[in-house]
């Protein structure tokens, strides 16, 4: 909003017209000005850091806790190194070698035969029962003597 006949002459106008034509990228919006506005201050940034740092880093810690069960593993892990991607140019590294992997080796998969495809599945399941098995017997539950006595 331009003001004219303010206290200060045409000066509100003559910086509206300057700042209308300068170089400088305008202000960003939503969430990054937020953040922007936040890491403007030394304190403001080093918060920032902490928060992303220690949220990031619980939850890539949860999502590893969690690859070898079944369920959200890798995803946790993943999300959790987008959080710490925010505010760590080394997580955002690690997240695209990531990202690259991934897609490299579901490009491999998809070009392999149906006999490939058989194995990596019957492999991944194995792998799954073997994990769940041990997981219950640390928990005090032997599933291979339970499906005995109820044969």
């Amino acid at each position: 909003m331009q003001v004219q006949n303010s206290d200060t002459g045409d000066a509100d106008l003559l910086k509206g017209d300057a700042a209308e034509h300068s170089g400088m990228p305008e202000r960003r919006t939503g969430l990054h000005g937020w953040l922007d506005g936040i890491r403007s201050t030394r304190t403001g940034a080093l918060t920032l850091k902490i928060v992303f740092g220690v949220i990031g880093t619980l939850m890539v810690v949860a999502g590893l806790i969690m690859v070898p069960f079944p369920g959200p593993g890798w995803a946790v892990v993943f999300a959790g190194l987008a959080v710490l991607a925010v505010e760590f140019h080394w997580a955002r590294r690690v997240l695209e070698f990531g990202k690259r992997t991934l897609h490299a080796w579901m490009e491999w998969y998809k070009k392999q035969g149906w006999l490939v495809r058989v194995v990596v599945l019957v492999v991944t399941v194995a792998a799954a029962a073997v994990i769940v098995y041990f997981g219950l017997r640390t928990l005090g539950f032997d599933a291979i003597a339970f499906v005995r006595g109820h044969i």
